[in-house]
């Protein structure tokens, strides 16, 4: 009789403990009657929007789930549903202490209480109480029947595991919100950036979007384009809507801007079927989005693009399916190569396993030094939803495996559409986290790198054959955390004598293969222009526009000299008698006049604007620096200057065209006071460099 009467205890005890989920119902609020009503009313509007088609509408539905709440704070139904709700909305890290509750009033009323608990601390980096969490749900299920649950369960449990080492050794960074004038209180994410991390535009859906209408598959407005420009001084700028064409009544997103700034890939919706778009820009001015061909728009969803540094390969985001015949469709990473014949984009492939996880893929960043890209994934190690990766393709063309960035760069929520200003130093991302002004928030993040001392570090100067237009603007920092070993060349182009902004075509070529390897374009309006030049080579750089002598400069980058901005003014001649130029990649042996393989490019396009300019004479003339005799210098300059007239001979110039001349030392481009006067030895090598010289001056 003792034993019935405690086990009739122990059966009330805990239905009394664990049994005390309260349902909305006359019985349990006898004298409130009128606060029921209007409580069963909500109810019913808040249950309505959680059932909405094609999707539960959270932020609507949360409001009326917490006055409820008030109300009835003991309703399994109503803190599941909240827990539901922040963890679909900005607010996901309120989520936790809803579920617990509900698990406490009435766990068996929802199948995945364990698996939404094990959410809520996975998301706080709280691993064991995660793994906890999900290893009881996981032992919920049956395989068999319920495959998807059950693989999402484990892949869940490996994040954990995951982050639980990844926090062990967290990277060194500063993170900083970008603060009011970039971020808002609604959704901003995808922030694209020139090389030189001069100017952003990203993607926010703001209420005061184009059309202002919100989307009714979730309630929140529709994307739009925005834009900040950085101020040494002052910061970044008010961000503003950059508005049309760019921006319509429907979803418009930043996908990826080209080093210079000129061209802007964009997202459009295409009523469900997102496509990848092209818009250019003269001045202030973009052009209409032009869609791109049907190669790399397919049926499926595109989404994410990134233009090469040399502009001649485009990394694409597609949910294709991998076969013809259909077959896992998921989110991968496509290479599409510009083709010269046709004026257009194709020979698409995917990139390897080794990049491409059984999971998603997005985010897609390619740095400019044309060998490194970003991405993010669901799959790989990632500690929880998207982490970012790096992948360094290698001489033979193969892929790296992905590194993990690490924390706190990444977390156990999604870390997307991350990149990296030349400089290997500053970064970008998207991120939702607690300090966050919106539901995603835009991120700056300074790499430190490995923990050193600080190094006192000598400017080391780059071989730019000029005299005065090029200055240094920034020096590689002492901390170099990525290893960016790249120059950013930038500047303006102009008519010489009028100074109007020229719109011009630079070439970059291989000197040690002699190829064209790049080629962009001025801005016609401003005459503005950038490009990247990766580490490592001897570059040709030519300035060409129609009626004007071209514009050469050689830089002879290596591999130690690490990130530099270098500022270029070109200021191009008019095909005019006593116009000149030099040639500055046309190169001889040491003391000698015999010339060398990486001067042939140079060399052939003289011939070519001879031949355009059939009825021009000119002359040749060789320079040395002021080292050793006159007389020495004197034949060697005039030997070299016979060298280039027999080259240009032999590719059918006429003789009579062309008069040669060596000059010795006698017409130095910088003088021997001003060599004198400088104080370090490189300085002083350069402008050596600066006086051995060929140039060309028209005469008739």
């Amino acid at each position: 009789m003792k034993q019935t009467l405690l086990l009739s205890f122990l059966i009330v005890f805990s239905f009394s403990i664990f049994g005390q989920d309260v349902e909305f119902t006359k019985k349990n609020f006898p004298s409130k009657k009128s606060e029921l009503k209007e409580a069963l009313k909500n109810l019913k509007t808040a249950d309505k929007f959680m059932s909405a088609q094609p999707a539960p509408m959270y932020n609507e539905a949360v409001g009326y789930y917490l006055d409820l709440h008030k109300f009835n704070p003991k309703s399994a139904h109503v803190n599941y549903n909240i827990g539901l709700c922040y963890l679909n909305t900005n607010q996901k890290f309120k989520a936790l202490p809803y579920f617990q509750a509900a698990e406490k009033l009435n766990a068996g009323l929802f199948p995945d209480i364990y698996y939404n608990i094990g959410r809520g601390h996975h998301l706080l980096m709280e691993w064991d109480e995660a793994l906890k969490n999900y290893k009881k749900y996981r032992g919920s299920l049956n395989p068999a029947k319920e495959p998807d649950e059950f693989n999402d369960v484990v892949k869940k449990i490996y994040e954990c595991e995951s982050g639980k080492e990844l926090v062990k050794n967290p990277v060194r960074v500063w993170i900083d919100n970008m603060g009011a004038n970039i971020n808002s209180e609604y959704p901003d994410y995808g922030m694209v950036l020139t090389a030189d991390a001069s100017e952003i535009f990203f993607t926010s859906r703001r209420s005061n979007s184009t059309g202002g209408k919100t989307d009714p598959y979730d309630g929140k407005f529709f994307e739009d384009v925005y834009h900040s420009v950085y101020n040494e001084n002052r910061g970044w700028s008010k961000a503003t809507n950059v508005g049309a064409p760019i921006n319509t009544k429907g979803h418009d997103a930043a996908v990826a801007l080209n080093a210079d700034g000129s061209k802007m890939i964009i997202y459009i919706d295409d009523n469900g079927n997102g496509n990848l778009y092209e818009s250019l820009r003269t001045g202030d001015k973009w052009s209409k989005p032009k869609a791109f061909n049907k190669e790399i728009n397919s049926p499926f969803h595109e989404a994410s693009a990134w233009h090469s540094p040399d502009g001649r390969q485009l990394y694409f985001i597609s949910e294709r399916p991998l076969t013809k015949n259909g077959g896992p469709k998921d989110k991968d990473i496509y290479i599409a190569t510009w083709d010269d014949k046709k004026k257009d984009w194709g020979n698409i492939e995917r990139l390897p396993d080794n990049i491409n996880s059984k999971y998603d893929e997005d985010g897609i960043y390619a740095h400019p030094d044309g060998k490194t890209i970003y991405f993010s994934s669901r799959g790989h190690n990632s500690m929880g939803g998207y982490d970012v990766f790096k992948s360094v393709r290698q001489e033979d063309g193969t892929w790296s495996e992905p590194e993990n960035l690490g924390y706190p760069i990444n977390t156990p929520d999604d870390d997307v559409f991350f990149t990296v200003a030349a400089n290997g130093r500053d970064a970008y991302m998207t991120s939702y986290r607690e300090d966050g002004l919106g539901e995603k928030d835009l991120y700056t993040i300074t790499l430190l790198g490995a923990k050193k001392e600080p190094i006192v570090r000598n400017e080391e100067v780059l071989l730019a054959n000029t005299k005065t237009t090029i200055k240094t603007i920034e020096i590689q920092p002492v901390v170099d955390a990525y290893g960016s070993k790249l120059t950013i060349l930038k500047g303006v182009i102009r008519d010489d004598e009028t100074k109007v902004p020229l719109k011009a075509t630079i070439q970059v070529v291989d000197n040690s293969t002699n190829k064209v390897i790049s080629e962009f374009t001025s801005d016609s309006e401003t005459g503005r222009y950038l490009v990247s030049l990766p580490g490592g080579k001897d570059y040709g750089i030519a300035v060409e526009a129609d009626g004007y002598l071209f514009h050469s400069e050689n830089f002879n980058l290596q591999e130690d000299l690490g990130y530099r901005e270098e500022r270029l003014d070109v200021d191009l001649k008019k095909v005019k008698v006593g116009a000149n130029i030099a040639l500055r990649n046309v190169f001889f042996d040491l003391d000698r006049f015999s010339l060398r393989d990486a001067s042939i490019t140079e060399l052939n396009r003289l011939v070519e604007l001879l031949n355009k300019y059939p009825k021009i004479r000119i002359e040749l003339s060789g320079h040395t620096d002021s080292r050793g005799s006159a007389a020495y210098n004197k034949t060697l300059s005039n030997n070299r200057a016979k060298t280039v007239r027999d080259y240009l001979v032999n590719k059918g110039i006429d003789t009579k065209r062309l008069e040669f001349k060596g000059y010795g030392f006698d017409q130095p481009s910088v003088t021997d006071a001003e060599i004198n006067a400088m104080k370090r030895l490189e300085d002083k090598e350069a402008a050596h460099q600066l006086n051995r010289r060929t140039e060309i001056k028209i005469i008739d």
